[in-house]
This record gives structure tokens, C-alpha cells and sequence, in this order.
């Protein structure tokens, strides 16, 4: 068992297999595509979108049917294909936005034994106090505080997202614009590292101490 692979075992009972309600799998893998999709925009924009690309490919096409383009001409078309792909980013943003209120919401009517909170606070506890499976809470405890902490960056991505999004309405905060949105890039490449990390750990998981903690997250955790 490594530090970032998830458990399948239920620390407070670990003969028994941890329940995933519907709620959270819908959750987990809509945000999932998501945040997928949101990437991928981010990636055409850098790649294929990118001005010094597109200039050179706009001229050569023009050249064909004897027309000539300035550099600047050609960027301009670049760049209006640029904004059509942070159009999409954007409404892609609202949706992730939406799961996230989802996700709060879905919280507070958890059973009792699916609660993240609840869970984290078991694992502190069993820890740090009873000091029972002891070597499971560590894990669980560590595993879980990773997942706190990409909620909070998943918190901060969509406020500020959703800042750049309305910056019209918020024009007397457009002094912080600039900041606003290098907060907003830096969590993407956290979300990334976040991403790397889960999914290593997932495939940990399967190979080693939890096969079939995939599929859990698709069937609930029947056993």
C-alpha cells in the first residue's frame, strides 16, 4: 500500500467494502469530463490555436488562390478562433461550476457513512486518538486530505473562472483582473498534478490492495 492509492476497506469496518452513492458517482464522473473537456480547450488554444501556428498556415492557404494576408491579418484570424474556443471553455466552466454546488449539496444529504467530512474526521480519529488500524486511518487520512485539498483548488478554479466570466459586471474589481486570472492558470496545472497523482494511485490500487475500486465507483461498491 502506497501513500496515494485509495482503499476499497471502509476504516470503521474493514471487512467491509466503502459505499459510493449515486449521487457521488454521477458526480465523480461528469466532473471527470468535465474538467476533461476544460483541459482539452486550454491544450487547442496552446496548440493549434496558438497565433504563431495559425498565422503561417492562413498566409499559405491565401498564397494558393493568389491572395496575400499580412502576418497581422492571418493573427486575427487566429485569434478570433481562439475566442471561440474560450467560449466554449467558458460554458464548460459553468457547468463545473454547477457540479460543484452539486457536490456541496449532495453533502449535506449523504448518509451518515458516505460523508467526505465525516469520513475524514473518522480517519483523523482512529489515528490520532483511538489508534485503531492504525496503518488503514494513516492512509485513509492521508488519501482523503489530498481530496480536501483538490476541493478547495476546485473551489478556487471556479470563483475565479466564474470572475472572468461576469469581469463585466465586475468592473470595479478589474484592478485585480490580471491576478484573478494567473490564480486561475496556476490551479490548472495543479488540477493536472492532482489528476497524475489520483490516477496513479487508482492503478496502484487495482494492481496491488483494492482491485476493483473502479468498478465501485460504478456499481456503488457491491461486494
Amino acid at each position: 500500500m502506497t501513500v496515494i492509492d485509495p482503499t476499497r476497506k471502509n476504516i470503521e469496518h474493514p471487512d467491509q467494502i466503502k459505499k459510493n452513492s449515486a449521487g457521488l458517482r454521477f458526480w465523480h464522473w461528469a466532473s471527470a469530463l468535465t474538467i476533461s473537456g476544460s483541459l482539452l480547450t486550454v491544450l487547442i488554444n496552446a496548440t493549434l490555436n496558438d497565433r504563431s501556428v495559425v498565422a503561417p498556415v492562413v498566409q499559405a492557404e491565401f498564397a494558393k488562390s493568389n491572395v496575400t494576408v499580412t502576418a497581422r491579418q492571418a493573427g486575427s484570424i487566429g485569434h478570433a478562433l481562439e475566442d471561440k474556443v474560450w467560449e466554449i471553455h467558458t460554458y464548460i466552466g459553468y457547468v463545473l461550476a454547477g457540479l460543484f454546488l452539486f457536490r456541496l449539496v449532495l453533502e449535506a444529504f449523504q448518509l451518515a457513512d458516505q460523508k467526505f467530512l465525516r469520513r475524514l474526521r473518522s480517519a483523523y480519529h482512529q489515528f490520532e486518538v483511538t489508534k485503531k488500524n492504525r496503518e488503514l486511518a494513516r492512509h485513509e487520512l492521508v488519501v482523503k486530505s489530498l481530496y480536501a485539498m483538490f476541493y478547495v483548488l476546485l473551489g478556487v478554479m471556479v470563483i475565479t473562472g466564474l470572475f472572468l466570466a461576469f469581469e463585466d459586471l465586475l468592473a470595479p474589481f478589474k484592478a485585480i483582473r490580471h491576478s484573478v486570472k494567473e490564480v486561475h492558470s496556476f490551479c490548472m496545472y495543479l488540477v493536472l498534478a492532482f489528476i497524475a497523482v489520483h490516477l496513479a494511485g487508482v492503478f496502484l490500487a487495482e494492481r496491488k490492495d483494492s482491485p476493483g475500486i473502479i468498478s465501485d465507483m460504478i456499481n456503488g461498491g457491491r461486494p
